[in-house]
């Protein structure tokens, strides 16, 4: 399953050839979780989402159809805001983690907006026209809605308070069918539904382990590996 023979458990070292690793899922699924966990072990530079910036996404969480148009094209600049800045700076060259990839912004946009909505938003994103690096890596994770709505309502973010299961049944279904024809990075998608990056460091350094030793193509991590 790896090539590399020290285990991340007793190798205080951990080196990687995923220069860019690029954390994805649902909301609530833990990828800001991963990815501050990956950028520390390999001592990466970390890019986030700042969702919690976005002043429109309270009312599109309470179903205030009219938000939703506003909601996307802020993440949309903001997004690309985080790209141009990386851009000047010549960040594209140092290692780093991200959590998130900069094609969900028009899958969260053909999931929320109606279609007009959607051609005035692709009209803005042409002109921005946002140019992202290609990850070494893309980690995606994916869970259940029901695991997704307990773990949104454990950590209590105020924004996300009125999210409700079908939306999230809904983004689902969109990342599955998005991943499903992604092949633009080697792909490792993790069944997180029983896995807890955060606070189990047999979970994690399996995982990590196992990350490793991808090169290319297309790869599965499931709790039953954690046996």
């Amino acid at each position: 399953m790896t090539e590399n023979t020290h285990s991340p458990l007793t190798d205080p070292k951990i080196t990687t050839k995923h220069r860019y690793i690029a954390v994805e899922g649902p909301i609530g699924v833990g990828k800001t979780t991963l990815a501050k966990r990956l950028a520390q072990s390999f001592n990466y530079q970390i890019l986030l989402e700042k969702a919690d910036q976005n002043p429109f996404l309270d009312k599109f969480y309470r179903k205030e159809r009219d938000a939703a148009l506003a909601t996307q094209l802020f993440f949309l600049f903001q997004r690309a805001g985080q790209l141009n800045e990386l851009q000047q700076e010549e960040l594209f060259e140092p290692v780093r983690v991200a959590d998130f990839l900069m094609e969900k912004d028009r899958l969260f946009a053909k999931l929320t907006l109606d279609q007009n909505e959607y051609q005035l938003y692709d009209m803005v994103y042409q002109q921005l026209s946002p140019q992202a690096p290609t990850p070494d890596l893309v980690v995606y994770l994916q869970a259940p809605a029901d695991v997704l709505m307990e773990r949104i309502q454990k950590r209590g973010i105020d924004a996300e308070r009125n999210i409700d299961k079908r939306y999230l049944e809904d983004l689902n279904s969109a990342y599955s069918e998005f991943f499903h024809f992604y092949d633009a990075a080697p792909l490792l998608i993790i069944n997180a539904t029983d896995i807890d990056f955060a606070d189990n460091e047999q979970h994690y350094n399996q995982l990590l382990d196992y990350l490793l030793g991808i090169k290319n193509g297309r790869h599965y991590f499931n709790p039953t590996m954690l046996d």
